[in-house]
């Protein structure tokens, strides 16, 4: 259905993409994988017509083809959901799948026909019962925003669609009802190229894998005949022995850092939470179960309207977060390029944004170098961050928490839309920050780094705390407390055992 023969691509002169090929056949899933900065969204944006090759060729069921712009690829069946989202935010579910091929009627546009299809889209993805085509993008959240990317792409009944990361902001029930879609669309004969950071997506989903490293194709193997230390070591060069650093032992776990009791804003209520020195406490739960929305309020970008909240034993008002940055609380937010940095500055400045919130001002002496060390950042400090891969974009907002020595540091997704590599680098620090004395929360969509990361599972559910899980909990246990269906096996789970606060 698909090939892609002898593709190179350079910016600036520098290489980013030297002779790679790709074969993809009807009724494909097809990964591309590879760390951050291996060229797969570039070779999927010369795919579709963002970019020109400046060499190779592309064939499409046999036929040589080249698409100087995306429309012409869109005309040829071929279809992309980007990574990042690309939807007006004041515009509706239904016009921004129709965008520009709104139906007609003799005079304007016919809505109800708009209206109906969107909602036939919506549907077949298993999302018309949470998602109205009247409801403006801007007000939904991102996981929300993200299917419908895919139902506009879906629109255009294509015969190769590209999903660049479609999961990184679905829940789990989410990811399972998409995958289903996938499937039904593949049984039509739909070749479908895959890209996610997600091993066990790609174990799950995929026929055939393709990897990249530094520009180059390194192999291409079927899915049923590697294993997760194969797949690493192709992609990284290198074996990671362990997926996740040790846990604390109990001894390691000190006093309260974080507490909050009865606190509630919005659809928040009642929650009730101890953060501890020394230790990572895993946040789970369903999409638009309060897990963002709690980070927000113990960060102060939410005000608290009801309960209490404590750092180091000391009740605290937040009222804004330049307030929760003096008290030593640091947050990593969900989506870090629209809220985490500020692009067009360079790796200099937003590492030190923080500080100068805390009105230290630009001359107090903070080993930049030293802290860019630390989370393993090489490169220019006056590097623009637009220009720096997800992985080191996530390093530069790190290295700004520990530029101000947060206590308490909540991670809203750490590891989202990065590779294997840099998520084992920011899990390794992560430990290393509790086992100096720090207090983490760890949010986090992906139920294997939960339980692989924390030393305590809280569980969310509809604004409150549901329950809590020991850290060898199972991925069953933390979704029937996230969903709320009874546990049949009769043995209870979700209680904590002395009563006391998550």
């Amino acid at each position: 259905m698909l090939g892609m023969y002898g593709i190179d691509k350079s910016f600036l002169g520098v290489p980013v993409l030297q002779d790679v090929q790709l074969e993809c056949r009807p009724g494909e899933i097809h990964a591309v994988m590879g760390e951050n900065g291996a060229g797969k969204s570039t070779l999927m944006k010369i795919l579709v017509g963002v970019y020109q090759p400046d060499a190779g060729r592309i064939e499409l069921d046999g036929a040589p083809v080249r698409f100087h712009h995306p429309r012409q690829a869109l005309a040829a069946g071929v279809s992309i959901v980007h990574q990042e989202l690309n939807l007006l935010p004041e515009r509706t579910v239904a016009e921004n799948i129709f965008l520009g091929r709104e139906p007609r009627r003799r005079v304007g546009v016919d809505r109800t026909a708009m209206e109906r299809d969107a909602s036939r889209l919506l549907a077949a993805l298993h999302a018309d019962d949470v998602i109205s085509p009247r409801a403006l993008v801007g007000r939904l959240p991102v996981a929300q925003q993200q299917l419908v990317e895919i139902a506009k792409a879906l629109s255009f009944r294509p015969r190769v669609l590209v999903l660049d990361e479609p999961t990184a902001a679905l829940s789990p029930h989410e990811v399972d009802a998409l995958f289903d879609r996938i499937r039904r669309l593949r049984a039509d004969g739909l070749t479908v190229l895959y890209i996610s950071h997600r091993l066990k997506e790609i174990f799950d989903l995929t026929d055939r894998i393709t990897v990249l490293k530094d520009g180059r194709r390194v192999d291409t193997v079927r899915t049923a005949e590697v294993d997760t230390r194969r797949l690493v070591h192709l992609m990284v060069g290198r074996d990671l022995d362990h997926y996740y650093p040790p846990r604390a032992t109990p001894e390691r776990i000190g006093e309260v850092r974080l507490s909050v009791r009865g606190a509630g804003a919005g659809m928040l209520h009642d929650i009730d939470l101890d953060l501890r020195s020394g230790e990572i406490v895993g946040l789970a739960g369903l999409a638009g179960s309060g897990r963002t929305e709690l980070a927000r309020l113990l960060f102060g970008a939410t005000r608290m309207a009801t309960g209490r909240l404590e750092v180091d034993g000391r009740a605290r008002r937040l009222r804004s977060p330049r307030q929760a940055i003096r008290c030593g609380i640091g947050l990593l937010t969900e989506d870090r390029k629209s809220e985490g940095l500020v692009l067009q500055l360079s790796v200099r400045d937003n590492s030190l944004l923080a500080v100068r919130a805390l009105g230290r001002g630009p001359t107090r002496r903070v080993g930049l170098g030293a802290l860019l060390d630390r989370v393993d950042l090489r490169g220019s400090t006056a590097r623009e961050v637009r220009y720096l891969s997800g992985g080191n974009q996530q390093k530069v907002v790190l290295a700004r928490w520990l530029a101000t020595g947060a206590r308490v540091l909540i991670f809203d997704e750490p590891t989202r839309g990065i590779d294997v590599g840099a998520k084992a680098s920011i899990h390794e620090l992560m430990r290393e920050l509790a086992e100096a004395g720090a207090a983490i929360l760890m949010i986090s969509s992906e139920l294997p780094e939960v339980i692989g990361m924390a030393d305590r599972i809280v569980v969310l559910r509809q604004g409150t705390v549901a329950g809590v899980l020991p850290a060898d909990a199972s991925e069953a246990e933390i979704m029937l407390l996230a969903t709320g269906e009874p546990d049949r096996s009769g043995v209870g789970v979700g209680a904590v055992a002395d009563g006391g606060a998550a």
